[in-house]
């Protein structure tokens, strides 16, 4: 079996049928054939020997992309779904491109950086690190643990690094709220006890919960499956981000609130965040807070992308019903669950950024973002599983997924599927882009998903829309 096909049965066997009862295959009106409740048609995927060299390593990261986005279409069926969306199956080249998204990105014809210059690999006098100070806190909290003034460069940090212990920083970064974690074989990483509650569960979970929707309501089906479904969407970076425009490209009404500060990175949100609204709630503040919760009282679906229990201060309740989707670094057991954690970190500790080393020694790094596209892809295919599962019962349900987790999946893949020898990777064509707007003319990937030539809405300006739903109530 093919690695990404291999993937869409792991996510399918990993949700069990209690989380999904049999609701019996789905029908596709236009072309009158049965579709299995388990998987996409097989003229409707990808041929095996779609590959190239797009996303381009030694793991099969492509492969990991094809499933991601396959296990979606699979539970769009089941949602109902008809049309190109469950009939062609994804472009290998478009998901390359999608998922490599953050170097297709112009602005007015300009790349746009894709680390900051304190972000990257460091050497220390027991190993190496990866550090991730895209953020102007994670910055400050990185340059505060290590005595450093603001204006520190580069070079400078490198410096101090050198005389660093890593383990010792790895864990004295965790406690200061700095992103810095150790790199690791992946064979040390299996063997940590926050490896082992990687590799532990399915790729996906996915439970009902007693709570039940007066009435219940499944998924609209046809080409725009969730059409009249509300999606509240308090995730920042790309993860959450994929997740929720992957919804609102099925027909969500996604509505996206960030608190003031910290400001999300511009051109992050204009790469992740076509086809919803942006909105800026201070959850700190009674009022906001009363306006958050209204939101989420209409909704049938919240995402949050923030560590295991930091929002639960604010004391948001969802409604009977609903389903409550989380994507983490680390997942919610283990050691690490409460830490902070990127895709790139997540390739350093787990062992990924040695596969990829370019000389035995020197870490690398896998072609793209790949971890967080494929988390997104899988957590929204949660997402839509839920609503058609909700939609026989009425049950609320839980979902989650995680960073590590999806690692531990590329990570778990048979010898004869790693290519150490491999080209360096392609960049897919000028027909996987398209442009919007002025001041900035804004170039992005198109989507990955088939029969989506565009996303439903270039990005709105971050926060610039009222903290109201589009639709009405379902």
């Amino acid at each position: 079996m093919e690695p990404w096909r291999r993937l869409v049965a792991d996510y399918r066997t990993g949700l069990g049928d209690a989380a999904l009862p049999d609701a019996g295959p789905q029908r596709d009106a236009r072309t009158h054939y049965a579709l299995p409740p388990d998987a996409l048609p097989q003229d409707a995927l990808p041929p095996d020997d779609a590959h190239g060299a797009w996303l381009a390593a030694t793991l099969p990261v492509l492969d990991l992309a094809l499933g991601s986005v396959a296990a979606l279409c699979s539970a769009a069926v089941r949602a109902g779904a008809t049309g190109p969306l469950v009939e062609r199956g994804p472009s290998p080249e478009r998901v390359a491109a999608s998922f490599g998204s953050d170097r297709l990105l112009r602005l007015d014809g300009r790349p746009v950086p894709g680390f900051a210059p304190l972000s990257g690999f460091f050497r220390t006098r027991d190993g190496w690190v990866r550090t991730h100070a895209n953020y102007p806190h994670h910055r400050a909290r990185l340059l505060h643990l290590l005595g450093l003034p603001d204006g520190t460069g580069r070079d400078d940090l490198a410096a101090r690094l050198a005389d660093v212990s890593a383990t010792e920083l790895e864990d004295d970064a965790a406690a200061r709220g700095a992103i810095v974690v150790r790199v690791r074989s992946e064979t040390e990483w299996r063997e940590s006890a926050p490896g082992r509650a990687a590799h532990a569960g399915p790729l996906v979970r996915l439970g009902p919960r007693d709570d039940v929707a007066r009435p219940p309501s499944a998924p609209a089906g046809g080409a725009a499956p969730l059409a009249g479904v509300r999606v509240l969407d308090l995730t920042r970076v790309i993860a959450g981000p994929v997740a929720t425009r992957a919804l609102a490209s099925l027909g969500a009404d996604v509505l996206r609130v960030d608190p003031p500060a910290p400001a999300e990175i511009r051109h992050q949100h204009l790469d992740v965040g076509q086809g919803k609204r942006t909105t800026l709630l201070d959850l700190r503040g009674a009022g906001d807070r009363e306006r958050a919760q209204a939101l989420l009282d209409g909704a049938d679906v919240l995402v949050t992308g923030y560590r295991p229990g930091a929002l639960d201060p604010f004391g948001l309740r969802p409604p009977p019903g609903a389903v409550v989707a989380h994507v983490s670094a680390w997942g919610d057991d283990g050691p690490w669950a409460p830490r902070r954690g990127f895709d790139s970190i997540v390739q350093a500790a787990s062992g990924i950024a040695l596969v990829e080393s370019p000389d035995g020694v020197t870490p690398g790094a896998l072609p793209a973002q790949a971890l967080d596209h494929a988390t997104g892809y899988l957590l929204a295919a949660g997402v839509v599983d839920a609503l058609a599962a909700r939609g026989a019962d009425g049950r609320g349900r839980d979902v989650s997924a995680a960073l590590a987790r999806t690692a531990a999946w590329l990570l778990d893949a048979p010898a004869d599927e790693r290519d150490p020898g491999h080209p360096a990777p392609t960049t897919p064509g000028p027909g996987t882009v398209v442009s919007h707007g002025r001041r900035p003319r804004v170039t992005t990937a198109r989507p990955a998903l088939p029969g989506h030539d565009d996303h439903p809405a270039p990005a709105h300006p971050w926060g610039a829309d009222h903290a109201a739903w589009a639709t009405p109530p379902g």
